[in-house]
């Protein structure tokens, strides 16, 4: 079962990233792949809801958890780059690969973005079809409370964010308020952390170790990879209070700011 179900999540991420990256070349914009990334894992969660065999009380929990922070991601970077032009990291991209870039970005984006759902999603997939005699227990409690700090660091630093930047008054200020004050990034902390509430949950479902390499993934590439370094390289030099910002600021894991005259 859990092979079926593995191989339809690809073909479930496969389909949308190859749909999406279609509209992608008609609307002239690769960024649309970011609104629909949440929409995807909305998707495989409800097939692991429709046709896994695990207990029905953790999938309709897995689900759950998955759905509302995927709808929650994309309406917000939906509202964030409604009228916006292509965001500069694919913008860099065409600029580089010029008229070769509706092809480039297949793979250079989109089936990267493909793999990336698949892997991540692995605790939804694991734990929906594992443990149907494991009843609902401590470790799910665990999972959801886990969950739950992640998803709050993410809503409301998200919130926070957009609302400092409707404030035509803090152009080119650093924000460093409220959850920014905390961490430099409490979006990519509570991501983390949401999708190691839902491991662990999965791992409820007993005999699902493996699931982890999903948050671990996800770890690694907003820590390491295309998270929060790709987005430090540029930002410095669009503000340039933000050195200083670094230097009071944890990188990711929320602690309060050293004082401005602390080295």
């Amino acid at each position: 079962m859990l092979g079926q179900l593995m191989l339809s999540s690809a073909c479930v991420a496969l389909s949308l990233i190859l749909w999406v990256w279609l509209l992608s070349l008609r609307l002239w914009d690769a960024s649309i792949i970011d609104v629909f990334w949440g929409i995807g894992f909305v998707l495989i969660a409800a097939l692991c809801l429709a046709v896994g065999d695990g207990n029905p009380g953790r999938r309709i929990l897995l689900a759950g958890m998955a759905c509302v922070w995927g709808v929650r991601l994309a309406v917000h970077i939906g509202r964030r780059n409604r009228g916006q032009e292509e965001d500069s990291r694919y913008a860099r991209l065409r600029d580089r690969d010029g008229n070769r870039f509706w092809l480039t970005s297949l793979y250079r984006v989109y089936l990267v973005q493909a793999v990336l759902m698949w892997v991540l999603s692995l605790p939804l997939q694991v734990g929906s079809v594992h443990g149907s005699g494991n009843e609902l227990g401590l470790l799910d409690l665990a999972g959801v409370a886990v969950w739950a700090v992640g998803f709050a660091f993410e809503a409301i630093g998200d919130l926070q964010l957009a609302r400092f930047r409707a404030d035509p008054t803090n152009y080119r200020r650093v924000m460093d308020q409220g959850l920014w004050r905390y961490t430099r990034h409490p979006n990519y902390f509570g991501d983390v952390v949401a999708w190691w509430g839902i491991g662990i949950v999965a791992l409820g479902a007993g005999g699902a170790w493996w699931a982890l390499i999903g948050p671990a993934l996800d770890t690694l590439v907003l820590t390491r990879g295309t998270g929060k370094q790709l987005l430090e390289q540029t930002i410095g030099q669009r503000r340039p209070a933000y050195a200083d910002y670094v230097s009071r600021t944890s990188g990711f894991i929320p602690r309060p700011p050293k004082p401005r005259d602390q080295p």
